[in-house]
């Protein structure tokens, strides 16, 4: 099934124009429909992901979840060694239990230090109300209301945290996807409708609608849409 929200297959031949660039661009070309009040006109767009009544999928494609996390909680197995034999056997026998310890006493520490830790690859889902993070140990289904803080850290990587419902703790999370823009920008307007990045146009690279005209073609101007929505 061709999926008609998935980049170009010829964009490696644009020059100048990366892969990141072309996701951008489908994107900006969503966030106007967003602003004219056009989502329902989009063609579907298939998924495998479940949808709530009303819920309408808005783009698929990669993502890489990372979590701000602890890998340990600090705690290491102290092991004692008894010797018999000579005064020098015994010493360096305990002195090399001693180093042992001290060894995994430093890397339990290190490891109860909280990192971005990897959790692995998946699909993400994007949809008008939520996005949707298929992977079989580590899933994501965050609700564009539910999110405590967003930002787009980076051109592909959007950051969130929220309250886990399974135990209740403050999550952090990115996910490293091209469409990352979009992610911000539709949890932006749902929840964060002033948001400095939303209202300072952040989320676009400042050159981007040029650089498209530059290879003859034309980006929807999402931005100023955007703007224009708000007041």
């Amino acid at each position: 099934m061709d999926n008609f929200y998935a980049p170009a297959s010829d964009m490696e031949k644009r020059p100048g124009w990366s892969w990141l660039d072309e996701y951008l661009w489908v994107s900006c070309d969503i966030i106007a429909d967003l602003a004219e009040g056009r989502l329902e006109q989009r063609p579907l767009v298939a998924t495998v992901a479940r949808l709530e009544p009303g819920e309408r999928t808005l783009a698929v494609g990669p993502a890489t979840r990372l979590t701000w996390r602890a890998v340990g909680d600090g705690s290491y197995k102290h092991r004692s060694v008894v010797a018999f034999g000579s005064p020098a056997f015994v010493l360096g026998s305990m002195a090399g239990s001693a180093l042992g310890n001290s060894t995994r006493r430093r890397a339990a520490a290190d490891d109860a230090r909280p990192r971005w830790v990897v959790d692995g690859p998946g699909e993400i889902t994007v949809t008008t109300h939520k996005v949707y993070f298929g992977h079989p140990k580590c899933p994501l289904d965050l609700a564009w209301g539910g999110l405590d803080t967003i930002d787009l850290i980076a051109p592909e990587v959007f950051q969130t945290s929220f309250r886990n419902i399974h135990n209740g703790r403050q999550t952090t999370v990115r996910l490293h996807t091209p469409w990352a823009s979009l992610l911000f920008v539709l949890a932006a307007v749902t929840a964060f409708p002033a948001h400095p990045r939303l209202l300072g146009c952040g989320w676009l690279p400042p050159d981007f609608e040029k650089r498209c005209a530059d290879i003859g073609r034309p980006c929807r101007p999402a931005a100023r849409l955007l703007l224009n929505r708000s007041h």
